[in-house]
C-alpha cells in the first residue's frame, strides 16, 4: 500500500496549488457564490479521482504509445483552456449580460480529461506512490480515494476566495480585472502543454 501520510501531503499540494480546477472554481464563486459552484466541485472531485483509478489501471499507457491520440488530445486541451479562459476574462459582471453559469457536475467531470494539470498529477500520483511487485488495484484505489478526500477542502479553500473577492470586486473595473487575471493565469496554464 501506498505511504498515506506523504501521498496525502503530495494530493494537497497537486489540489490546492493554481491549475484550470481552482482557477475556474475561484471565478465561478466570484461570479456566482460557493453554492452556484458546488456542482462543478463535485464533478472535478468525482472525475478526478475515477481519472486517476482509470489512469492507475492502464488506460495512460495506451494513450501515451499512440502519439496521434496523445497530441490530439494536447490539441483539444489547448483549445479548450484558451476558450475558457477567454469565457472568464470576458465574462460581464454579475446582473450584466448572459448569465454564463459554472460548469455542472459532469462537464466538470468529463473536463478532468483534458485538463493538463490532471494528467501531470495523476501521472506521478501512480509512478510516485505504487509499489512495483504489489497488487495494483488496491493501491490504485487508495491513490484515488485519498485524492477525492482533499479535493474538496481544497476546492473549497478556492471558492471561498472567489466568493470573498466577489465582495471586494463590487466595482465594475476591479471585477474587470480580477476576471482578466483569472483569464490570463488559466491561459498561461497550458504553457506545459506547449512546451
Amino acid at each position: 500500500m501506498p505511504d498515506i501520510l506523504p501521498l496525502l501531503g503530495f494530493a494537497v499540494a497537486g489540489s490546492v496549488t493554481p491549475g484550470p480546477n481552482v482557477l475556474m472554481v475561484a471565478a465561478g464563486a466570484a461570479g456566482s457564490g460557493v453554492w452556484a459552484v458546488m456542482p462543478h466541485m463535485l464533478g472535478i472531485t468525482f472525475g478526478f479521482a475515477a481519472m486517476i483509478a482509470l489512469v492507475g489501471l492502464g488506460l495512460a499507457g495506451p494513450l501515451a504509445a499512440n502519439p496521434t491520440i496523445h497530441a490530439g488530445l494536447q490539441v483539444v486541451a489547448v483549445l479548450w483552456l484558451l476558450w475558457l479562459a477567454w469565457k472568464i476574462a470576458t465574462a460581464p459582471p454579475p446582473g450584466e449580460g448572459p448569465a454564463r453559469p459554472p460548469m455542472n457536475f459532469i462537464q466538470a467531470a468529463l473536463f478532468q480529461w483534458v485538463n493538463p494539470k490532471a494528467w501531470m498529477v495523476a501521472g506521478a500520483a501512480i509512478a510516485g506512490y505504487a509499489r512495483p511487485g504489489e497488487a495494483l488495484l488496491p493501491q490504485v484505489l487508495t491513490i484515488a480515494l485519498v485524492f477525492g478526500l482533499v479535493s474538496m477542502p481544497c476546492l473549497l479553500l478556492w471558492a471561498s476566495l472567489g466568493a470573498g473577492a466577489r465582495r471586494l470586486l463590487r466595482d465594475g473595473r476591479r471585477l474587470r480585472a480580477f476576471n482578466v487575471t483569472m483569464g490570463v493565469l488559466l491561459a498561461l496554464s497550458v504553457l506545459p502543454l506547449l512546451f
